[in-house]
């Protein structure tokens, strides 16, 4: 682990990095977040009066993914050319797998981590009415490619 942190200066005040000299690549970047639910809220899904939180989370996290650098002081703002995110109930909740890429001289964890965010936030959002003890969890970057530090991959 470096013990220099680039996101600051030599004053120690904090900073957007300049990548401008790093060669753009392809940069793909997978997260996930966990959103338990009671099984109550679980049987209760198919029939949501608001919709379907599912597939309304999917274009949420989506949408965030391209607002990234809206919402993170100092993550640049990239053209992205691929984001995904899939909502799947598994036992005790909605597992939310989100996927961003792009080619530029920086990476994509941030987008990836927001989507993955934003999307267990809409599911919560969308449920809230029938148990406000949903808990959002386990929000994680899984594996990154590209650049400098090429592949890297969790546990």
């Amino acid at each position: 682990m470096s013990e220099e942190l680039s996101h600051y200066d030599e004053a120690g005040r904090a900073r957007m990095v300049d990548v401008s000299a790093k060669a753009a690549t392809r940069r793909e970047a997978v997260a996930e977040a966990f959103v338990e639910l009671s099984e109550a809220v679980l049987r209760a899904l198919p029939e949501n009066p608001k919709g379907d939180p599912l597939a309304v989370a999917r274009f949420a996290g989506m949408q965030a993914a391209k607002r990234t650098s809206e919402l993170i002081p100092m993550c640049h703002p990239l053209a992205l050319s691929f984001v995904d995110v899939e909502a799947t109930v598994v036992a005790g909740g909605v597992r939310i797998v989100a996927t961003a890429a792009t080619t530029a001289a920086t990476g994509v964890e941030m987008e990836a981590m927001v989507a993955a965010s934003v999307a267990a936030l809409t599911v919560y959002d969308m449920t809230k009415a029938l148990d406000k003890g949903t808990r959002i969890r386990e929000v994680a970057l899984v594996s990154k490619s590209g650049g400098k530090s090429g592949k890297w991959r969790r546990g």
